[in-house]
């Protein structure tokens, strides 16, 4: 009866871990370039009172008996599928249309990698994230330009005041992994390398299987809100029936307890 108490109440845990992923999928549902995550279960050890294949009487026993001991989380996984196209009509905002991240360089030297091309443009004309980090390659955009234009393999053109003719100052490159579902999350929509991803890939976008940019568009959360509505409610519903099972063994080893000879 205690294996009852402490097997519902994995369940719980599992449960409450599964609502805190989905909560945070909601509260980052106008993140721009947001990834949502994915709680993976499973179950966990089994007690074998008698094993499969086993009789004293000559016979095989086809099927033995086993009583699992709960569940847990395996894994919480980002699933990076594209989000909604979001027109902005601003010069610095880029999407990616396909596979691939920007790579920025955080205050450190390390390299770190996004999906929201919410660009701008710091004290020195560098292209950089709302939270000041440069793109790699660098881009420097002059004093004097008017105008901004980025074609779809990153190839970035500006017209200077004055000059008839538009300027190449760079091209924004892509980054991408074998295996993006082992990134490590860093907030701010950033990504870090882990020796899960496979080294990254860096290329043009367009090319070799990148994605391509689009100048005047952000990419949106990836989060479906029904979806995560309705999770919402089969974890709440899972978390209940585990605590009724709490419940029901208590009853029973209350009723075992009050058992007079």
């Amino acid at each position: 009866m205690i294996r009852a108490l402490w097997t519902a109440a994995s369940g719980m845990q599992s449960q409450q871990v599964n609502m805190d992923v989905i909560a945070n999928n909601l509260a980052n549902v106008n993140s721009s370039g947001f990834k949502k995550s994915r709680a993976d279960f499973q179950d966990i050890l089994y007690q074998t009172s008698k094993a499969a294949g086993t009789g004293g009487d000559g016979n095989e026993v086809p099927t033995g008996i086993q009583v699992g001991l709960g569940s847990r989380v395996a894994a919480v996984q980002k699933v990076f599928t594209t989000g909604d196209f979001q027109q902005t009509e601003n010069e610095l905002d880029l999407a990616i249309e396909g596979s691939g991240f920007f790579q920025v360089e955080l205050p450190d030297g390390t390299e770190a990698y996004t999906r929201s091309g919410a660009l701008k443009q710091d004290s020195t004309g560098r292209l950089v994230t709302s939270d000041g980090y440069p793109i790699i390659p660098e881009i420097v955009i002059p004093e004097g330009a008017t105008a901004i234009a980025i074609d779809g393999s990153g190839t970035v053109d500006v017209l200077i005041d004055g000059e008839s003719t538009a300027t190449e100052v760079g091209t924004i490159e892509l980054t991408r992994f074998a295996n993006p579902a082992g990134l490590s999350s860093l907030g701010r929509n950033l990504y870090a390398e882990t020796a899960t991803t496979g080294d990254p890939q860096i290329g043009t976008p367009g090319e070799e299987g990148f994605g391509t940019l689009s100048q005047g568009f952000l990419e949106g959360s990836n989060v479906n809100i029904m979806e995560e509505m309705v999770n919402m409610i089969a974890g709440q519903r899972a978390y209940e029936v585990n605590s009724k099972a709490i419940t029901t063994a208590d009853e029973m080893l209350q009723m075992t307890s009050g058992l007079v000879r």
